[in-house]
């Protein structure tokens, strides 16, 4: 079997291996593809593995060898599954691989609005407790999370992984979820405006839709706490960018911490880069060491199995 990687970098830039699917057949990684290549590295291959490189009906229509794709990501939006499906083509994605490590990095935005030791640190860096003739200082407020309340928004795996750290540390849980939720965890479902006006933190872990992409918008920051602090590592478009930034820029609300953006990677114009009390990291929720080497053993077994005629992780 010929087999193509074509955007392996992000999952794997030199850290890990992919001896497993090498093992699989004749394997080609290559690190980035731009989209006037796609075809090009495809040809003959009956399985290729994609994270951003887009499959569309008329990419998939130049690749008649191709048997199988599988997506190194949980989303699978880059690939057109009726196009697949009609080409008998089988779809696999990663499910659920990262959640332990997304609900860390909501919980490292957290922690930083609240006791911001970076700050802290360089601030010491730069000699200022040594020179200080107190034997403590604080430059930005210190803040308990015990009693304090954090409202989320999606409570699938990722969500619930979030509510119990949350409880860990004495916090109160309220949740938002499209559908009825009966986890066994000591959260309260309440409707999205509840929850919006009483959290003191606010997490957005939902998945994207057509039906709530920009629901983070003026409307909703009006009904937050004006000491909210925003954290989303869900999908970009969910937030209005725009509108949160005038509203942080304003004080209507008091922070954000962000690991993603509509637009990746950012225009330099983005609102939010130079927005205050705005903390951006680069898309990396998902990103531990752990996370990556289950995602590429997930995708080795996603083609092993397909080989096999028992195909797992499927969605087209």
């Amino acid at each position: 079997m010929k087999i193509v990687v074509l955007d392996g970098y992000t999952s794997n830039p030199g850290d890990l291996s992919w001896e497993g699917i090498q093992q699989l057949g004749d394997c080609t990684v290559y690190d980035r593809t731009p989209p006037e290549k796609t075809v090009e590295r495809s040809k003959g291959a009956q399985a290729v593995f994609t994270n951003k490189v887009v499959f569309d009906k008329a990419i998939i229509n130049q690749l008649p060898d191709l048997q199988f794709i599988g997506v190194l990501a949980t989303g699978y939006n880059v690939v057109d599954l009726e196009a697949a499906s009609a080409a008998g083509i089988v779809v696999a994605n990663i499910p659920a691989y990262s959640t332990t490590s997304v609900a860390q990095m909501v919980f490292s935005h957290i922690l930083h609005q609240v006791q911001n030791i970076s700050e802290h640190a360089a601030s010491v860096k730069k000699g200022d407790w040594a020179t200080s003739i107190d034997f403590s200082y604080h430059i930005t407020p210190q803040t308990e999370l015990e009693g304090k309340t954090l409202g989320i928004i999606g409570f699938g795996q990722i969500g619930q992984a979030v509510a119990k750290i949350g409880l860990a540390f004495g916090m109160n849980i309220l949740f938002n979820n499209r559908s009825q939720k009966e986890t066994g965890l000591k959260a309260r479902q309440v409707d999205l405006d509840t929850l919006l006006a009483e959290s003191d933190f606010i997490s957005v872990n939902c998945p994207l839709t057509s039906k709530n992409e920009g629901f983070i918008n003026m409307a909703t920051i009006e009904k937050m706490k004006p000491s909210a602090i925003l954290i989303n590592t869900g999908r970009g478009p969910l937030i209005n960018e725009h509108d949160l930034a005038e509203a942080l820029n304003s004080g209507r609300i008091a922070g954000a911490g962000l690991d993603v953006l509509s637009t990746e990677p950012p225009s330099p114009d983005n609102p939010l880069s130079q927005a205050k009390n705005c903390h951006i990291t680069p898309h990396i929720a998902w990103a531990t060491t752990e996370a990556r080497k289950r995602l590429i053993h997930i995708a080795t077994e996603n083609l092993k199995t397909f080989i096999e005629g028992n195909p797992q992780n499927v969605v087209s």
